[in-house]
């Protein structure tokens, strides 16, 4: 079942876009805003990590496709815990020039009703550095809220991060979604 937002789609995971996520994986830039290890991935890496997760029903990952640019990055549910009906959420945009057109918006959006109105979810947590602007713009637009901040926990870059620590329960997602009339403009196929 794919995913359908005002902009985007996100489906399953091809062998075919393997290559874009590794081009995100090893892009420092790209790298330098989210959490997690900076080691280079081949090819080779890449095709392995496929195989072994493909099936793995508590890490959902996503490609994130439109239909003038095609695929443009990768969104994830992780870390589903089934029976306190939680998970992790993130997005990467492979492309600069995608991250100004609504697609993040759409793909936060769309992901939170997939996980609260199909997964029956009942919280979504999320992170962030504390220098990084556009997530906070992007989650807080989403109605996501400051939990705290875990200080100096992530070392990248020689240096230790801040990281914001963030979450959005299901009536809040609900709540927003009636005051924004999200959905109300979509257009069914």
């Amino acid at each position: 079942m794919n995913i359908k937002g005002k902009i985007v789609t996100l489906r399953a995971i091809e062998k075919e876009d393997l290559e874009l996520m590794r081009e995100m994986i090893n892009d420092p830039e790209i790298e330098n805003l989210v959490v997690g290890w900076a080691f280079p991935i081949s090819k080779y890496q890449q095709n392995l990590w496929y195989e072994k997760n493909i099936n793995d029903n508590k890490n959902l990952r996503f490609i994130i496709e439109t239909p003038n640019d095609g695929a443009v990055g990768l969104a994830t549910l992780v870390d589903i815990d089934w029976k306190n009906r939680r998970a992790r959420h993130g997005i990467k945009l492979a492309k600069r020039d995608h991250r100004t057109k609504g697609i993040g918006t759409d793909t936060v959006m769309s992901i939170m009703r997939y996980a609260f109105d199909e997964l029956q979810l009942n919280r979504l947590d999320g992170s962030w550095f504390e220098d990084n602007l556009a997530s906070q713009k992007l989650y807080t637009k989403c109605g996501w809220k400051v939990e705290g901040k875990n200080r100096k926990c992530i070392y990248k870059n020689g240096k230790y991060r801040d990281l914001v620590i963030v979450g959005i329960l299901s009536e809040e997602y609900y709540e927003l979604i009636e005051i924004n009339n999200y959905w109300d403009e979509q257009e069914r196929d």
